[in-house]
Order: structure tokens, then sequence, then C-alpha cells
């Protein structure tokens, strides 16, 4: 069994408070669309997103904890650019379902690419089972993503 260095160890906790954050935002994200849709099947779908995340920023928060750390409470910048995008499109489009749609898939992306970032990090510092789990999540959020697309690309506005 490997000796965890406390350099290490914060490596780690580092990035798993990265996807903490990002996980944050999509909440924060979904929240904020579930408030700009009159569609039930959207307000279906989006509190169904945020609740994935909750469960997943639960799951890191229980491992960063396990490492000794603290989970941040916070978002990534990138997620505060997109909420005021959100809210800018919000203001010009009025309810439009494309246009909700489209934000959320945005919002999708940089998730994706937070944890592709993860997973693909040359210090490779993750043990087998926090990659397991991290691999995990990005797959159900690559079909959240996927589900946000192809309602997208039907192009309805309702």
């Amino acid at each position: 069994m490997e000796i965890m260095t406390k350099e290490k160890t914060e490596k780690i906790v580092a990035q798993l408070n990265d996807l903490v954050e990002i996980n944050n935002d999509r909440i924060q994200g979904y929240e904020r669309a579930i408030s700009e849709t009159d569609d039930e099947d959207l307000t279906y779908l989006f509190t169904n997103m945020a609740a994935h995340s909750r469960g997943y920023k639960s799951d890191l928060s229980r491992e960063i904890l396990l490492l000794g750390g603290e989970p941040t409470e916070g978002t990534k910048n990138s997620g505060k650019l997109f909420r005021a995008w959100m809210d800018v499109k919000a203001a010009l489009t009025g309810k439009n379902r494309k246009e909700i749609l489209s934000s959320c898939e945005f919002g999708e992306d940089a998730a994706l690419d937070t944890y592709k970032s993860v997973i693909a990090n040359e210090d490779n510092i993750l043990n087998d089972d926090l990659l397991k789990l991290i691999k995990q999540q990005k797959q159900e959020i690559q079909l959240d993503h996927d589900r946000v697309k192809a309602l997208r690309d039907l192009g309805k506005n309702l």
C-alpha cells in the first residue's frame, strides 16, 4: 500500500475540489434554468440534473473529508461567467426554450472539460477507486449533456 505524502494529498484534495466547484456551478445553473422556463419537461429534467450534481458533490466531499481536506462551497470562475451569460440571454430571449437549452449545454461542456482535465492530469496521482468514481460521474454528466443537446437540436420553441 502506497504511503500518501502531504503534498500528494493536498493535490488530490485540490483536484476533487475542482470537481466540487463545477458541480456547485451545475446546481446553481440548473436552479437558474428552472426559474427561466415554464416548460414542465425542462423543469423536471433540470431538477434531476441538479440532483445528480448534489449526489456527485456529496460523494466527492466525502472523499475529501476522508483525505483530511475541507470541501469547498465555492464555484468556478467559469461558472460565474456562465451564470452571468445566462442572465443576459434570459433578459434578451424571454424564456426561449432553445436558448435556455443552449445555455445549459454550454455549462455541461464546462463540466465535462473540468472532469476531462482531472482525469487526464499528468501527475496521475488519483488512486484507482477515485479515478473510477470520477470517470463514472463524467460518464453520467456526458449523458446529461447529450439529453440537453438532443432537446436543443429538436429546436422546439413552445
